[in-house]
């Protein structure tokens, strides 16, 4: 059972906070580490998609807008079934490339696979499930204030 987790409050008055970059945020070998990591990732995934027969695969750059994921890739199957086997066949790979199985959501109905994989989210869609949702238009427009900035 699931149950909310706990959070600890410490009243400290007069409390310093002192900020120290992220190594990834900086040109480190752990940086670089990091993002032929999410590479071998993305590319297993993307693999898995085409050899399941996945149509219109997408894929959006993420890093900067949000801190869910650096990549969100979309794809179609064609039926239920073959939106379940598509997700099945991304998990499969997920754990041949040395990841942990991603987490899963939807799997009862297949109309909208969700597949959370660290730093890609993949989104498995029914045709007219992905036409309505539009993820591709809602991710791929500039932030309010981002384009007239540049």
């Amino acid at each position: 059972m699931w149950a909310w987790p706990r959070i600890r409050r410490y009243a400290r008055r007069n409390a310093t906070l002192s900020l120290t970059p992220h190594p990834a945020a900086a040109g480190s070998p752990a940086a670089s580490r990091s993002a032929q990591k999410a590479d071998v990732l993305w590319q297993s995934i993307v693999e898995a998609l085409e050899d399941a027969k996945a149509e219109n695969i997408v894929s959006i750059d993420l890093s900067g807008r949000t801190t869910l994921a650096d990549q969100m890739i979309i794809a179609s199957g064609r039926s239920s079934v073959h939106v379940g086997a598509i997700a099945d066949r991304v998990v499969k790979a997920c754990r041949a490339a040395g990841y942990p199985s991603p987490k899963v959501e939807g799997v009862p109905l297949c109309d909208w696979v969700l597949l959370d994989a660290q730093n890609a989210i993949v989104h498995i869609f029914r045709p007219d499930v992905r036409q309505f949702y539009n993820l591709e238009k809602m991710w791929s427009a500039d932030r309010p204030g981002e384009a007239a900035k540049s």
